[in-house]
């Protein structure tokens, strides 16, 4: 197990916690001690707190074990506590829920709403407004028609793949370009790239990584987009034609023909991007990169039934093998 690090301002969390935890006296009973040691464990060794704090280990573990029995919901509103942190503020009830389901815990939805309510923690709803990121210059190549025509559920993996291109502001005027390749059998973000301009490379390198993602699939794969220049380009056409791909693209200023896609971008950007402050490329570029691997590896969705996108297509494929 991963020890926690003690850092600079250990004694200084610990100043600010006690006002919070004093009864007026600037005094600590053993029951506050407990109290305090126990919130502060989250963050740092609690061999490290208990010294600090001045409480016997066995004090500690007496105080808790009363606690517990004075709440018998307090193990399960610390695990609650727990996974909110976790995913920095952006679960809700149902999701919570879902997670401790998925730890065999059978809580119910209102039970966590209540509890969430006492601890006060609500999910983080912020929307930003954002400039969309428009690649059309009209009729330029290749317009194909709409395959998908907004039929984006599939039982089966890399059969419907859908991409598109978003802009994010960074420090000193620059911007940057993300270009994602999806799966709408699950959402799991297959590749993507990303650039400081819209090149065509930006739209290619990712098409051209998912292509052997899904070379091998039991059916005929087809990927869908806008009407951007990059899609409507000989080199993407060719690329697509080559590998026996079919070519989907959204009506000309219908963003509604790809909602899967504009569903992603705004919950990234809600999730990691608004409401923060302005960074530099390089570090934006990693903390998008970051955000991708927690989408598709830990973040689970109701509609998978509880489970993150690449745990969910492992358990279909197993169930289908």
């Amino acid at each position: 197990m991963r020890k926690r690090k003690r850092t600079p301002s250990f004694g200084g969390r610990i100043l600010k916690k006690v006002a919070g935890f004093s009864d007026g006296s600037g005094r600590l009973s053993r029951k506050a001690q407990a109290a305090l040691s126990l919130e502060l464990k989250k963050d740092f060794r609690l061999k490290d707190v208990l010294k600090i704090v001045g409480i016997p280990e066995s004090s500690y573990h007496y105080h808790i074990k009363m606690m517990k029995r004075d709440n018998p919901d307090q193990e399960l509103e610390e695990r609650i506590q727990s996974i909110f942190d976790e995913h920095n503020g952006n679960y809700g009830y149902r999701r919570i829920q879902l997670e401790l389901r998925n730890e065999k815990r059978k809580v119910n939805h209102k039970k966590v709403q209540r509890l969430m309510k006492k601890l006060g923690l609500k999910a983080d709803n912020f929307f930003g407004k954002s400039r969309k990121y428009s690649s059309y210059k009209g009729t330029v190549g290749t317009v194909a028609k709409n395959r998908i025509n907004r039929r984006f559920h599939t039982s089966v993996c890399y059969q419907k793949l859908t991409t598109d291109i978003t802009e994010f502001k960074c420090l000193e005027g620059l911007k940057l370009y993300l270009n994602p390749i999806m799966d709408m059998f699950n959402g799991e973000i297959l590749s993507y790239g990303i650039s400081m301009r819209p090149t065509l490379n930006l739209a290619l390198e990712p098409l051209e990584e998912a292509l052997e993602i899904v070379k091998n699939s039991k059916y005929r794969t087809t990927v869908h987009s806008d009407q951007g220049w990059h899609y409507q380009h000989k080199k993407w056409v060719k690329t697509l034609k080559k590998n026996k791909v079919f070519q989907s693209m959204s009506r000309k200023g219908n963003c509604i023909d790809n909602s899967p896609m504009e569903n992603f971008f705004g919950l990234l950007k809600q999730e990691m991007y608004h409401g923060n402050e302005l960074c530099s490329y390089e570090n934006l570029k990693k903390k998008i990169e970051e955000y991708i691997n927690y989408y598709n590896n830990k973040r689970i969705k109701q509609k998978l039934g509880g489970m993150n996108p690449v745990q969910y297509r492992l358990h279909t494929n197993q169930l289908t093998a």
